[in-house]
């Protein structure tokens, strides 16, 4: 399957998931620029949802450092990083990450998101994890695709009930966000769940 190879051994140019209106590609080093400004620009947005930001963490230098880390959790199988770009214009609006990869017994991975502000509610990250989820199904063989997320988020509640994701349970203190450890509602969406899976396709390369 092609999208194997392009996790474990990446080549160039890397293609990309095709979604509605959007693509997903792994970040490269020349994503630097769009990643600082739309981070930059949403940081008031994003503050309430995400773990404390590095006081280093719009440098070039962390995001070198970021991208090495990405391609070391690649490899290892245990995470899997893509930024969103709008198809009709390139711009970055956002990226999604599989993390927590637990093969074995589980094949389950943990799903994460972030949206740049001026894109928020615009239906981009539903076409990304829709996309996605064909591909961590039926490339990396994952079974059961786990989110969460603060019970006061109702944009993120109801992207993963749109998307087939089930709520499956309340976990007290799950994660240390903004410097507060917060609850979290947890959700989770099965192989099985899924009655018709879209097939995957490539981006032209024009596209890419």
């Amino acid at each position: 399957m092609w999208l194997s190879t392009i996790f474990l051994c990446p080549p160039e140019p890397l293609p990309a998931i095709e979604g509605d209106g959007i693509y997903l590609r792994v970040p490269q080093v020349r994503d630097f620029a769009q990643w600082q400004t739309v981070r930059e620009m949403s940081r008031d947005f994003l503050t309430p949802w995400e773990p404390l930001w590095p006081a280093d963490d719009l440098t070039r230098g962390a995001f070198r450092r970021r991208l090495r880390r990405y391609a070391r959790d690649m490899v290892a199988d245990e995470a899997y990083p893509l930024f969103i770009f709008r198809r009709s214009d390139d711009e970055l609006v956002g990226g999604l990450t599989l993390s927590n990869v637990r093969r074995g017994v589980c094949q389950t991975a943990s799903l994460g998101y972030w949206m740049g502000a001026p894109f928020a509610g615009q239906g981009y990250m539903k076409a990304a994890v829709s996309a996605l989820l064909p591909v961590a199904y039926d490339v990396l063989q994952l079974r059961r695709i786990e989110a969460a997320c603060m019970p006061n988020n109702q944009p993120s509640i109801r992207l993963l009930e749109s998307c087939g994701f089930v709520r499956e349970g309340y976990s007290r203190e799950y994660l240390c966000i903004n410097g507060v450890w917060e609850d979290h509602i947890l959700f989770a969406r099965l192989r099985s769940d899924i009655a018709a899976r879209p097939a995957l396709r490539r981006v032209p390369p024009a596209a890419q």
